[in-house]
């Protein structure tokens, strides 16, 4: 059957077996890429992945089940093991599908691949970074293109179609020099065609660039509370924990949720503005439908400091009276650029710290954070001196949030986010 077929045939079964709204999603995707292994092409393959994830709603109680076989027999197996979960779960008047609104396609392509031109640009790429940094230690260089076509039905008329094509890099890599080694540290970044010399995609150089330098390391004497500029590579240690602490159904309707009554005040230094941006332009394949069957839009979520949307879907909505949030797409990040470049914000820093990645624990409720800083610098009187090790860094996100001593007015982009150079106050660093 082909992808219409497929879904129509999905809605109405699941109408059949006794759902009183249904909604599904239907994924045909394929991926053709090159692997390269210690520096040398290790494989070329093509990968295909179908994907029907099926909603069924009983008596105000929810069913959800996926499969990635889209034959009859699978199909009919997966309808009447969504709607036996309906019936065997809670009752919740919140549980509701999208309504009906003007169906729509959606349609980012980028004109078929150009495999010839990936190949040359990854195999470029090996070259120049092997030639300029002979140090470093590509482990795992991944170039592919990706088309995915996706068909979102429900029972109350919804219906829309998104195509979508796009390239991706993606390294993994550390440097080496006899015994010393340095911590791995990895690159990811999609585009819309493989013309971009990958060295100076993003934060691509820079990033290798400290990897060598990570080389030699020192420990940070004492423990301190300073500064930390937070880099565009190190994306979800502050981001992601607003969300999944503060913003999202979970902390909200469960009432965990610090922010649960900010909505409209001040949460953050008034520098600070953060909205998902998936239909911003220099987001590649950004969402178009979000995961409960609307329309994508880009939203803002903390505007000059203040709290302007919660992150809720329409269940989340529902169970909280608070608005639907217009994008699912949390990945889709863009934060305003500041007033300060990035070299005056590391000058006006005495001591802090220059953070490009973080290992930590999934932060608590309260929004405390304590974690590993890696492939990080120390910033002394100004400047970014020596690479750092074992060096833990904590704060608290709510603290950290009202106090931003600037943000850079230069920005990176790696095809799914927009993000500038954070520099934040209040956080302990403690070495040895």
């Amino acid at each position: 059957m082909i992808q219409q077929e497929i879904a129509e045939y999905t809605l109405e079964n699941l109408k059949k077996a006794g759902a009183d709204k249904a909604a599904c999603t239907v994924t045909r995707g394929r991926k053709e890429e090159f692997n390269v292994e210690a520096g040398k092409f290790s494989l070329l393959r093509t990968l295909f992945d179908d994907e029907l994830v099926l909603k069924a709603i009983c008596s105000n109680k929810k069913g959800v089940t996926a499969i990635n076989k889209l034959d009859k027999d699978s199909i009919d197996k997966a309808v009447k093991e969504c709607v036996s979960l309906a019936h065997s779960s809670i009752p919740d008047e919140a549980e509701d599908i999208a309504e009906k609104v003007e169906n729509k396609t959606f349609d980012h392509g980028v004109s078929g691949p150009d495999m010839d031109g990936l190949f040359l640009k990854t195999k470029e790429f090996i070259e120049q970074a092997g030639d300029e940094y002979p140090k470093l230690m590509l482990e795992n260089v991944i170039s592919d293109y990706n088309t995915a076509h996706t068909t979102y039905l429900n029972s109350n008329g919804v219906e829309f179609h998104e195509s979508k094509e796009y390239y991706n890099v993606s390294t993994l890599f550390s440097a080496g020099d006899g015994e010393k080694a340095s911590s791995f540290n990895y690159y990811d970044a999609a585009l819309k065609s493989p013309d971009i010399p990958f060295l100076d995609l993003g934060m691509h150089r820079t990033l290798i660039d400290e990897s060598v330098r990570s080389l030699d390391t020192r420990m940070v004497d004492n423990k301190f509370v300073g500064k930390v500029i937070v880099t565009p590579a190190c994306d979800d240690m502050v981001w992601g924990t607003i969300f999944s602490c503060f913003l999202t159904d979970r902390p909200l309707v469960e009432g965990t949720s610090r922010w649960k009554d900010a909505l409209g005040s001040k949460v953050a230094d008034s520098k600070l503005t953060v909205r998902l941006a998936p239909l911003n332009p220099g987001v590649i394949a950004g969402e178009r439908i979000t995961s409960d069957g609307y329309e994508s839009q880009n939203i803002d979520i903390i505007r000059e400091g203040i709290l302007s949307t919660f992150l809720l879907s329409l269940y989340g909505s529902r169970k909280t009276g608070h608005p639907r949030a217009g994008s699912s797409a949390y990945h889709n990040i863009e934060v305003a650029s500041g007033n300060t470049s990035l070299a005056d914000m590391i000058k006006s820093i005495d001591r802090g710290i220059l953070l490009n990645r973080f290992s930590g624990a999934s932060p608590g409720p309260s929004g405390d954070i304590s974690g590993v800083a890696k492939n990080s610098f120390l910033i002394e009187n100004g400047a970014v001196t020596d690479a750092i090790s074992e060096t833990m860094v904590s704060f608290n996100i709510v603290d950290i949030l009202a106090n931003i001593p600037a943000i850079s007015k230069e920005r990176c982009e790696n095809g799914r986010s927009i993000l500038p150079w954070c520099c934040f106050d209040g956080v302990t660093i403690s070495g040895r």
